[in-house]
């Protein structure tokens, strides 16, 4: 069975995106392929590796990218899905082929205010919701025809 390939986006790669493709790849890696990209050049989030590390994920040794590199590099996908907020998506370039664009969006861990131990605690919070939503379109998806 080919893996449908699903592209996550965010603002600069460094969390949330980082977080839905690792998150995807482990509970429905049988049927999807999931990568990530920034809309600008970011670094990777120290926290949001650590919230990932505690639930046996490690996404430490990742290097972000941009999603125009991705484009020019010519990769196709059955689905691209932004995880930053609706006005940031409209920057994302439109891929070739059929490609089915959906929206997540959830608050920004670098926008964490507070001690390391509060902003640490952010970015578990989006890391459960990522994880839940990553859950539900997970049985929605593999229920039905993967097309």
């Amino acid at each position: 069975m080919t893996k449908i390939q699903v592209l996550f986006v965010c603002t600069r790669n460094s969390a949330r995106s980082q977080m839905a493709e690792a998150l995807l790849n482990e509970f429905c890696g049988e049927f999807f392929e999931a990568k990530s990209a920034g809309l600008e050049a970011g670094t990777l989030n120290p926290l949001a590796a650590q919230a990932m590390a505690e639930i046996g994920i490690d996404i430490s040794w990742k290097k972000t990218r941009t999603v125009f590199d991705v484009y020019r590099a010519g990769e196709l996908f059955g689905y691209v899905i932004g995880v930053c907020d609706e006005s940031a998506m409209e920057k994302c370039p439109l891929f070739p082929a059929p490609v089915k664009r959906l929206n997540w969006s959830f608050p920004d861990p670098a926008k964490a205010e507070g001690t390391v131990e509060q902003r640490l605690q952010v970015a578990r919070e989006v890391r459960d919701s990522i994880r839940q939503k990553i859950g539900e379109w997970c049985a929605e998806k593999c229920m039905a025809p993967l097309v």
